[in-house]
């Protein structure tokens, strides 16, 4: 973080309660997210996550003397993509660093990462927080400082002998993208809405795959308080988070340990700390004024990348339909904000319902696949890549509910069988006689048997004529939920008077 600026009004909604006074919550963020790409940013070596150790290591990798960098372009291609995908100035011009440090998991010496240039400069992320008690969703603006370029450094492993630590380089030499917010965070909410939206927008471009179990996106969060309104604090850098959930309860964990620190008179220490997950808690790892000066200074093995607005035009016109042109086009085929967000939330989602949606009903599509399908896929605990019902059956329940082949009822019915067993909806239902029941003269008959069997709640019905309610339930219990309920609806009514 540069200079900082505050660009937010004082909301007291995202207040910390104090002893004396409310504390408000300040936080930026970097994120790194691994490029996706075959090869490493500078040599050919693989990227596949999950190979044997040190199997992806190149003579690059491991700073044999004499092995010289070479620029991946489509590390460069992705990072534009990002850019552009965040509204962001794309640099024409842009310089790699050396970032000097000494670690086992860095057999350079150094880290090749971008300081003064980077390659994409100013942004802004619109993200969703809420939904609130009335399902409405809040968009707040949050800046983006920077996106640079670097090497990712390997891997320490100090649990596999007792008394000595191994290296992994596979993962030294992976592109990875900092992406730099600026202080404009105010809520834990609105930092897991942040990350959530940003990860939406890579995996969207394909710049990166987001999964961070896998370490493939990560981020360090910088949290101070302050006096609502006031100067900023000291901030605190949390390393590494791997997590959302993680990430919220380590900024919750931290705002109250510096406001308990204020609150009796001491100051914060400008540190860096580690979260534990188990503890559910930070704690130092080392001091900021402690930190090793980087000495950073051009690569002379680099020169500096440059390009042309043909360049970045070429990559512009590649980009496809993005979360919030997306939601906004739900929202115009008759969705509300609350479903179009929910499934622009995961490209993988909004796949999915696009395809069930297709040519069918949209507003029955995003019911059955946000409150039916991701409802059971959450209970089983599996994801929708797991899913046992495909979008062309849950498009083709959709389509026999709506051409009044089945009832809402036998619907669930159905879904459970396909779910268990799978197979053709339309098939399942022509072979199990599941369809409901449309002959008028059928359903009255059945309507008939109820009223004449309850004379004493006809009588009730008609001084209320919410009781139609209870004949349409014994109605459908007589036929097996098969008969079609605005037909018996209309039926109870005019024999009632209702």
């Amino acid at each position: 973080m540069t200079e900082l600026i505050d660009v937010r009004t004082p909301n007291p909604k995202h207040f910390f309660p104090g002893e004396d006074h409310d504390w408000e919550l300040v936080i930026g963020l970097e994120v790194h997210a691994q490029v996706t790409s075959e090869a490493k940013l500078f040599s050919g070596a693989s990227t596949q996550f999950g190979n044997e150790q040190n199997a992806n290591v190149s003579l690059v990798d491991a700073a044999m003397p004499g092995m010289l960098p070479v620029v991946n372009e489509e590390c460069v291609r992705q990072a534009v993509r990002t850019g552009l995908g965040m509204n962001a100035k794309i640099n024409k011009r842009s310089v790699f660093d050396r970032k000097n440090y000494f670690y086992p998991d860095l057999p350079q010496g150094y880290q090749i990462s971008q300081l003064y240039h980077p390659i994409v400069g100013e942004g802004t992320i619109t993200i969703q927080v809420g939904p609130d008690k009335e399902g409405n969703f809040e968009s707040v603006d949050i800046g983006v400082e920077r996106l640079h370029l670097e090497q990712d450094a390997g891997k320490s492993m100090h649990d596999q002998h007792p008394t000595m630590s191994y290296v992994d380089l596979n993962r030294s030499g992976v592109a990875l993208m900092e992406i730099v917010s600026k202080p404009d965070i105010r809520s834990i909410d609105e930092a897991k809405a942040y990350v959530t939206k940003l990860r939406s927008i890579v995996r969207y471009l394909g710049t990166c795959d987001g999964n961070m179990e896998q370490g493939s996106m990560r981020a360090d969060v910088n949290v101070s308080v302050r006096k609502p309104g006031g100067e900023f604090g000291t901030r605190c850098e949390i390393k590494n988070v791997n997590s959302i959930r993680f990430m919220g309860q380590a900024i919750e964990y931290e705002a109250k340990r510096q406001i308990d620190i204020l609150e009796d008179g001491g100051q914060i220490d400008q540190e860096t700390r580690l979260f534990d997950p188990v503890k559910g808690e930070t704690r130092s790892m080392r001091s900021k004024e402690e930190a090793h000066d980087y000495r950073y200074f051009p690569d002379p093995d680099l020169l500096p990348l440059e390009f042309d607005d043909v360049f970045i035009e070429e990559i512009r016109a590649t980009l496809p339909e993005l979360p919030d042109e997306k939601r906004a086009r739900f929202q115009a085929e008759g969705l509300s904000e609350y479903d179009a967000s929910i499934l622009v939330s995961d490209k993988a989602i909004a796949d999915f319902y696009e395809k069930v949606a297709d040519g069918r009903d949209a507003k029955v599509s995003a019911n059955w696949v946000i409150n039916d399908l991701l409802g059971a896929l959450n209970k089983a605990g599996l994801d929708l890549s797991d899913s046992p019902v495909s979008a062309d059956q849950l498009g083709g329940i959709v389509e026999l509910i709506k051409d009044g082949t089945i009832s809402g009822k036998i619907a669930k019915d159905l879904f459970e069988i396909i779910w268990n067993e799978g197979g053709d909806p339309a098939k399942i239902v022509e072979e199990r006689g599941m369809a409901q029941v449309t002959d008028t003269g059928a359903i009255e008959a059945a309507v008939d048997e109820i009223i004449a069997a309850n004379p004493d709640k006809v009588e009730q019905a008609r001084e209320k004529p919410n009781m139609i309610g209870w004949f349409v339930g014994q109605v459908m219990k007589a036929t097996g939920g098969k008969a079609n309920p605005q037909a018996v609806n209309e039926l109870l009514r005019k024999k009632i008077g209702g």
